[in-house]
């Protein structure tokens, strides 16, 4: 792959990751395809992107709604399939007190978004990239994927099963050309993070982020998850017997309260 994609998809462009990751490919030789729920941020986004010398397009269709994402994509790649996609866009959720779960809507929307989205992305897109031989899929997943937080459940099933996705198909489309890239991230500044509850270590600037994944992208890296303490840990609460990798997320200030 070049390291300066021509044509580059970000969804979740209105977002702090996806609006850095923009500004991180903005230049002359590329075009950028920004998708983002806030219209004004993503206008604001696209003007400072088209500042750097990079050709714009933005748009708002329903990636939860499958005709309408299949229709977008269908005109996108009518005009030149992209060479980079970066599936960014998702929320979050949390669980109540006194026991309460997520209210079901919010699970329901959330997997939309976070894990059937990306899927639905990459079922159309990858196969064409496989018959052109070139292209690479990034997919935005967490260290919550590593192991599940009792606060978050919902989020971190979404991130865990993108995760398996992602290095799956990293195995199917490597043999075509087709490269596959799972992005883990620790805490980002953003609405999201700041929604999030419990405590939130070495917490990144948006910015700081883009440049790592915009390095490992380029290095093609099966999974590149940052930053390195908080991703040691969260591995180790992966491999160590459950019961104890529990009390040491209850310890740390992880733990459903009330």
């Amino acid at each position: 792959m070049s390291p300066t994609p021509r044509r580059v998809l970000i969804t979740g462009a209105s977002g702090a990751i996806g609006g850095a990751l923009a500004r991180a490919y903005a230049a002359p030789d590329t075009g950028l395809i920004l998708h983002g729920r806030r219209r004004e941020p993503l206008e604001s986004l696209a003007a400072a992107c088209r500042q750097q010398g990079a050709k714009v397009e933005v748009a708002t269709a329903d990636l939860t709604d499958d005709a309408s994402l299949a229709a977008w994509l269908e005109t996108l790649c009518a005009a030149g399939l992209p060479d980079l996609v970066i599936a960014n866009a998702g929320q979050n959720t949390r669980v109540g007190p006194a026991g309460a779960l997520e209210p079901w809507q919010e699970v329901s929307d959330l997997l939309a978004i976070n894990l059937r989205v990306p899927m639905a992305m990459a079922n159309i897109l990858a196969p064409r990239m496989a018959i052109r031989g070139s292209g690479q899929l990034v997919l935005i997943s967490s260290l919550a994927a590593w192991y599940g937080l009792p606060v978050t459940p919902a989020y971190s099933a979404s991130k865990a099963g993108l995760k398996a996705f992602g290095e799956a198909l990293r195995g199917h489309l490597a043999p075509h050309g087709v490269g596959v890239t799972v992005v883990m991230p620790g805490y980002v500044s953003s609405r999201l993070c700041h929604a999030m509850p419990g405590p939130k270590p070495w917490e990144w600037p948006p910015e700081k982020a883009a440049r790592v994944i915009r390095a490992g992208i380029e290095a093609n890296r099966a999974r590149l998850s940052f930053p390195f303490p908080l991703n040691f840990g969260c591995w180790w609460l992966a491999v160590l017997p459950a019961g104890l990798s529990q009390r040491l997320v209850r310890l740390v200030g992880y733990g459903s309260r009330g």
